[in-house]
């Protein structure tokens, strides 16, 4: 005997599931750490820096 066929949109029935629904954890992609973001991007500006005043030194 086959199966009786669930109606389009309808969720068919599930055998042996016992999960309870939770709540799932937004992604926060790239913004997950904001200052990891924030220490690399001030690290890259002090370097950039440093490099112009070792040229300015040098001269």
């Amino acid at each position: 005997m086959t199966p009786p066929r669930i109606p389009p949109g309808e969720t068919p029935p599930v055998e042996g599931s016992i999960a309870e629904a939770h709540q799932e954890r937004a992604d926060g992609g790239l913004w997950e750490h904001p200052r990891v973001w924030l220490f690399l991007i001030l690290l890259g500006c002090l370097l950039v820096a440093g490099f112009f005043v070792a040229r300015v030194i040098d001269l």
